[in-house]
């Protein structure tokens, strides 16, 4: 054994944090109420944090804070306030999403580790590269990765200096995150937000093979899979649960703590994983970890597990049976939280108190000796005391330069001054010196930062812009629109393209007029394929909703703009991306709405796009969505599935709202809204902001109805995006029914 795995536990208020430590955890993630992943945590106030960090210190364990979520433009002047206090504490890292966040950290806030969140989906080498570039110090990998590509990726990120965690327990999601929009568009609560509000988890009217919770997976747990995440050499094992309780996360690290010490000390695992099913769960797999990819993933009931896995150890299954586990389990729960409740109880967040005794004569340095529950030390000023007649130092006024120590993990319970002789005077600076020294002794000597203050970004002049049309395709039929009208065409490649890698690149460079446009997952030979089309077709721009193809993009010289899932919904996310990258445009997100965009100020010499008409896609998902729905002659996903399944469905939830299920030849399965968005206000309430509207004539099987040609919609966009007076009429009757709920709603 090389090195010992750092196990990573989920702190979603002060008892779980303490439950996290008092189970043995190397390290803790938790959020602040405000700018967090996890909205419906209880989460911790900043009053809370230097408490927290200096009980896990004491106890060997680091303190992440998530701050993994988008920011708009309105919450910047907070979030610089926040970090401005946060640079101040031995907080470990943050955990980012936002490539603001980036920009803002690695411009301004440098003292600062960063995490790169699950949010960011990252599944290739590219990634890890983009992110590497960003001073990411660890990146936490797709849920999705099997063993072998998580071995590869750790590779990858260890040549860059970047470490990699991967989760091992807990609530699978069925979509890749941070591509995950089906709370958004279905309430407003966006899981880029932290407001996910899980419909993946609901009821449905029952689909043809008789399943009411077709989207809802079993729990992670790599609990038998320690001996192959370490030879994988990943840094990290991340416990999956910010809204579970105290009880919850003790039993879950103390049941991987004893299972990492058993490997450690003999190379050897228990099989026994009757602890894991105590605590809530909803049955368990390891199945995108081991690479087999099947129907056994879903479990048709989203509620706990633990009393039907009780009952599988008796004889029979009978309601008396059933009711005699739910009270095992309860006697058992009650047992653990009580245990739990003991230890944790012990421990406090408490500030410790300090003792500062003030001592000094005339002509002499001003002493103070500091004592702490820890240590105790002396500082002297540098210059001498003085008789002075005027602001002579008294408690009052040697408190008031003082009291910034009661903003860290201490606070000062008495201040001596017997010691000091009446009438004298020290100037104040000195004093703020002082203090500052008795910062960076408490701080383990770590430098007090001063507040930084960060201009505000100017909107460049307005000027009379005239904004394009560009038309996104994905069907060989349609590339005749190239002749047919003037907009710019996207061609939309498919997730897997290594099969039909030599058809694209003769595609392009026969239709040069063609821009390609990258989806947001390309995978492992996949990503492969399209770093070497990008070589050989050396397209003059690209559209790609995957960094690792901006990566190779900017590295190659090739223009690039950020595609509209790449969630871009800030002005110093723009920045970033054309500073660090060269990128020369941006889609903006369409979760936000018209305020919130019209807050964005781009940077000079770059384009801002946005999509106007597009099917919703909802969530894309690694699984299989045919299994719990019209079922599927396979058991298990293979090589063929991915480039060969095209099929099509639906399910309904109890709201009557129909979702929509499609898997593309090449694409993994998608989600889509029952209806299209389409937003025409925008045209005239942000006006010569974009300098391109997008609209999706993709061929995706939605209850929109298109009336007339698609040669004719385009016509129906250019008068739109010409002002002419009745073309939101037009439109709307051409295309029906539609919605803009995310572009009024926001996030």
């Amino acid at each position: 054994m090389k090195k010992e795995i750092e196990l990573l536990a989920p702190g979603g208020d002060i008892d779980s944090i303490k439950a996290a430590i008092a189970g043995g955890a190397n390290a803790v993630y938790c959020g602040l109420n405000k700018f967090n992943a996890r909205n419906r945590a209880e989460n911790i106030t900043f009053e809370d944090l230097n408490g927290i960090l200096r009980l896990a210190h004491k106890n060997n364990c680091q303190v992440f804070l998530t701050l993994n979520i988008l920011i708009v433009d309105s919450e910047i002047p907070d979030l610089i306030r926040l970090l401005n206090k946060l640079v101040n504490t031995s907080i470990d890292g943050v955990i980012i999403q936002d490539f603001g966040l980036f920009y803002l950290l690695n411009n301004h806030f440098k003292s600062l580790k960063i995490h790169a969140s699950t949010q960011l989906t990252t599944h290739n080498k590219g990634q890890i590269r983009f992110l590497g570039k960003q001073n990411a110090s660890r990146v936490n990998l797709s849920r999705e990765l099997n063993i072998n590509e998580i071995q590869y990726l750790t590779l990858i990120a260890h040549q860059n200096k970047v470490l990699t965690e991967v989760f091992v327990h807990g609530s699978y999601c069925l979509s890749f995150s941070g591509i995950c929009y089906m709370s958004s568009v279905h309430g407003g609560n966006s899981g880029n937000r932290g407001r996910c509000s899980q419909p993946c988890r609901d009821e449905y009217i029952k689909t043809p093979v008789g399943k009411s919770f077709p989207l809802n997976l079993k729990d992670n747990s790599a609990f038998l899979n320690l001996e192959e995440l370490a030879d994988a050499g990943v840094d990290s094992l991340k416990i999956e649960g910010r809204i579970k309780k105290f009880h919850y996360v003790f039993s879950i690290v103390d049941s991987w703590r004893k299972q990492l010490e058993r490997f450690y000390k003999q190379r050897k695992l228990s099989a026994d994983k009757s602890e894991l099913y105590k605590v809530f769960n909803r049955n368990f797999s390891n199945a995108f970890l081991t690479g087999e990819i099947n129907k056994d993933m879903f479990i048709d009931n989203p509620r706990d597990h633990s009393a039907i896995h009780k009952l599988d150890s008796y004889e029979g299954s009978s309601e008396e049976n059933l009711e005699k586990a739910k009270q095992e389990v309860y006697d058992e729960r009650t047992e653990i939280i009580n245990s739990v409740r003991s230890r944790i109880d012990k421990s406090s967040i408490a500030k410790a108190p300090l003792i500062i005794t003030v001592s000094g004569r005339s002509n002499e340095p001003l002493t103070l000796a500091i004592k702490t529950p820890e240590q105790s030390f002396e500082l002297q000023s540098e210059t001498n005391l003085e008789n002075k007649n005027t602001n002579n130092l008294d408690s009052e006024s040697l408190f008031k330069r003082l009291k910034i120590i009661n903003d860290t993990a201490y606070f000062i319970e008495k201040l001596e001054m017997e010691n000091l002789e009446e009438n004298l005077f020290l100037p104040y600076k000195e004093i703020t010196s002082l203090s500052r020294k008795i910062l960076f002794k408490l701080n383990s000597s770590k430098e007090t930062i001063d507040p930084i203050e960060i201009p505000r970004l100017n909107k460049a002049d307005k000027t009379s812009l005239k904004p394009s049309l560009s038309v996104l395709i994905s069907s060989e039929k349609d590339v005749h629109l190239c002749t047919e009208t003037t907009a710019n065409i996207y061609f939309q490649l498919p997730n897997s393209i290594k099969n039909k890698y030599s058809e694209y690149v003769h595609f392009f460079q026969a239709n040069t007029k063609l821009i390609p446009w990258f989806p947001s997952i390309i995978m492992g030979e996949d990503y492969n394929a399209a770093i070497e089309l990008l070589t050989v077709v050396q397209p003059k721009i690209i559209v790609t909703n995957n960094t690792g193809i901006a990566y190779e993009a900017n590295k190659r010289g090739i223009a690039w703009i950020a595609g509209p899932h790449l969630n871009i919904v800030n002005s110093y996310s723009l920045k970033c991306l054309k500073e660090n990258f060269n990128c020369s445009g941006s889609f903006i997100s369409n979760e936000i709405n018209k305020n919130q965009i019209k807050s964005i100020k781009k940077p000079e010499n770059f384009d801002l796009f946005y999509s106007i008409y597009h099917p919703i896609v909802l969530m894309t998902s690694r699984q299989c969505l045919f299994h719990q729905v019209i079922g599927c002659v396979k058991d298990s996903m293979d090589e063929t599935c991915l480039s060969d399944c095209d099929r099509h469905s639906s399910i309904t939830n109890m709201k009557n709202t129909s979702f929509l299920i499609e898997k593309a030849k090449g694409n993994f399965h998608c989600i889509y809204n029952d209806i299209n968005y389409l937003n025409t206000d925008i045209i005239a309430d942000i006006p010569d902001t974009f300098s391109s509207f997008l609209i999706d004539l993709r061929d995706v099987k939605t209850n929109t109805k298109m009336l007339v040609q698609k040669v004719k919609i385009i016509e129906l966009f250019e008068n739109l995006v010409n002002g002419k007076p009745d073309s939101p009429t037009d439109l709307h009757d051409a295309l029906h029914p539609s919605t803009n709920v995310q572009y009024v709603k926001g996030i």
